[in-house]
């Protein structure tokens, strides 16, 4: 194929995924563009300090650091051969065209391959107290340790589940702070259970597990089979009330709470771009349709790394390489037969290990369903559970887009992400009906807020 045919290439995302994508197609001779939400590449796992820090990737991301430099290394080496847009939103997809902002300028972006390699965010639950200042996402708790170089508290305690939760607080720990304590909604069985599917990434188990010794030595109470019950606080947070696995109620005092109930898929692009979804019974999430590599059904698009399918950093680096490759080969142009089977076994193993991690660290959909009338469902909003619960029992609401009409749930600024899983759970549970036949909320351009003052660019 010669440089004049060959298709236009955009990237979505400079995580792991996109970096190895947008290097996979340089290889290939073509000069992608990268849309990067941020500052610089690296994703939320390995995001970068500000230029005026100087900390070490060791400080940084701990047993991630030659990962992390790796991507870093890997992503300034094709610099110069990529159209690199950071600070760049892609808000609205449409008829093979993106439509981005950058710095408040508007652009509509043709392109004949687009490899979508938007990561996820953290999957929340509503609790009481969840709206109190001093309440964060434990994604937001590590853009605070990383990129700012602060606490979210003095003394903080991390509450969820997922391999996340005991990342962070081990992080918080490390960087010399007071963590209160480690509450994990998921039973120590569950993680007995998954062993056989955890044991095929040996090393990645014992650095959990390593995790959780460390913070144990230090003091930090950590337990399994919470039940959360309240944060308390009057204006700003003052400690967590929980229910014990082993029965009791047990109050602890912090002034700060990291939250998250492992992670979900940014997907609304591929929503936008007509993609088919399907219902994973294992997570109780929706995922756009792909195969193996990564090829969507909707021709041109491609998907890649948690923003397909949450398997974390390493498989998003191989989902990178495959959905470049796939998208070469759909080009007519050659890919190397040998590298795709590696890259396929490589994901297979990963995807096992993901199967492990649904066992070990099950979405709490029976907190979900059971949160109280008055408690906060959607935070932007301002809408209850019992407002939701209306919706279904009062209006007949019969899934979740009919509810958000007769409600406004998850019309706010965050288009969702934050309360549509337990919105979800709720209307289900009033109606009776299983999480899947109450379906998903579809995507909405701007996929996130737009300014007022947007304008259209003159050129592209």
């Amino acid at each position: 194929m010669t440089p004049a045919t060959i298709p236009r290439a955009i990237v979505v995302g400079a995580g792991p995924a996109g970096v190895r994508a947008a290097e996979t197609l340089v290889a290939a001779g073509l000069r992608p563009m990268v849309i990067d939400e941020g500052m610089l590449s690296g994703g939320q796992i390995y995001r970068r300090q500000p230029a005026n820090f100087g900390r070490p990737h060791e400080t940084l991301y701990g047993y991630d650091a030659e990962k992390a430099r790796s991507l870093h290394d890997a992503f300034e080496a094709i610099r110069t051969q990529v159209d690199y847009r950071p600070e760049t939103l892609a808000w609205n997809l449409r008829e093979n065209v993106l439509h981005v902002v950058t710095n408040g300028v508007a652009a509509a972006l043709p392109f004949d391959a687009l490899i979508l390699a938007t990561g996820a965010t953290d999957r929340l639950l509503p609790i009481r107290g969840w709206t109190l200042p001093g309440c964060y996402s434990l994604g937001g708790s590590q853009v605070a340790l990383k990129a700012q170089a602060c606490s979210i508290g003095q003394r903080p305690v991390f509450l969820g589940t997922g391999p996340l939760l005991y990342l962070v607080a081990y992080q918080y720990l490390k960087a010399g702070v007071d963590v209160a304590a480690v509450l994990d909604t998921s039973p120590f069985g569950a993680s007995i259970r998954a062993l056989p599917d955890l044991a095929v990434r040996p090393g990645l188990l014992l650095r959990g597990l390593r995790f959780r010794r460390a913070l144990t030595k230090a003091g930090v109470t950590v337990a399994n089979g919470v039940v959360p019950l309240e944060i308390e606080g009057d204006g700003e947070v003052t400690g967590l009330r929980y229910h014990a696995a082993g029965g009791g109620d047990r109050r602890i005092a912090c002034d700060a709470v990291g939250m998250g109930f492992h992670l979900r898929s940014e997907n609304q692009l591929a929503d936008l771009a007509g993609c088919p979804f399907l219902f994973d019974d294992a997570t109780g999430m929706w995922r756009p349709e792909a195969d193996g590599d990564g090829r969507s059904p909707r021709a041109g698009i491609y998907l890649a790394g948690d923003g397909a399918r949450v398997l974390g950093a390493d498989a998003a680096e191989v989902g990178g390489r495959l959905a470049a490759l796939a998208a070469l080969a759909d080009a007519g142009m050659s890919a190397d037969a040998a590298l795709v089977t590696s890259l396929r076994g490589q994901m297979a193993t990963l995807d096992r290990f993901r199967r492990g991690l649904a066992t070990a660290f099950p979405w709490p959909a029976t907190l979900a369903r059971s949160v109280a009338d008055d408690v906060i469902l959607c935070r932007c909003e301002a809408i209850t559970a019992g407002t939701m619960r209306e919706t279904a029992e009062a209006k007949g609401a019969p899934e979740v887009n009919r509810a958000k009409a007769l409600s406004r749930i998850g019309m706010g600024r965050c288009q969702g992400r934050y309360c549509g899983h337990a919105a979800a759970e709720v209307l289900a549970g009033a109606r009776g009906s299983s999480l899947e036949s109450v379906g998903r909320l579809r995507g909405q351009a701007p996929v996130k807020p737009l300014s007022m003052a947007t304008v259209k660019a003159d050129t592209l």
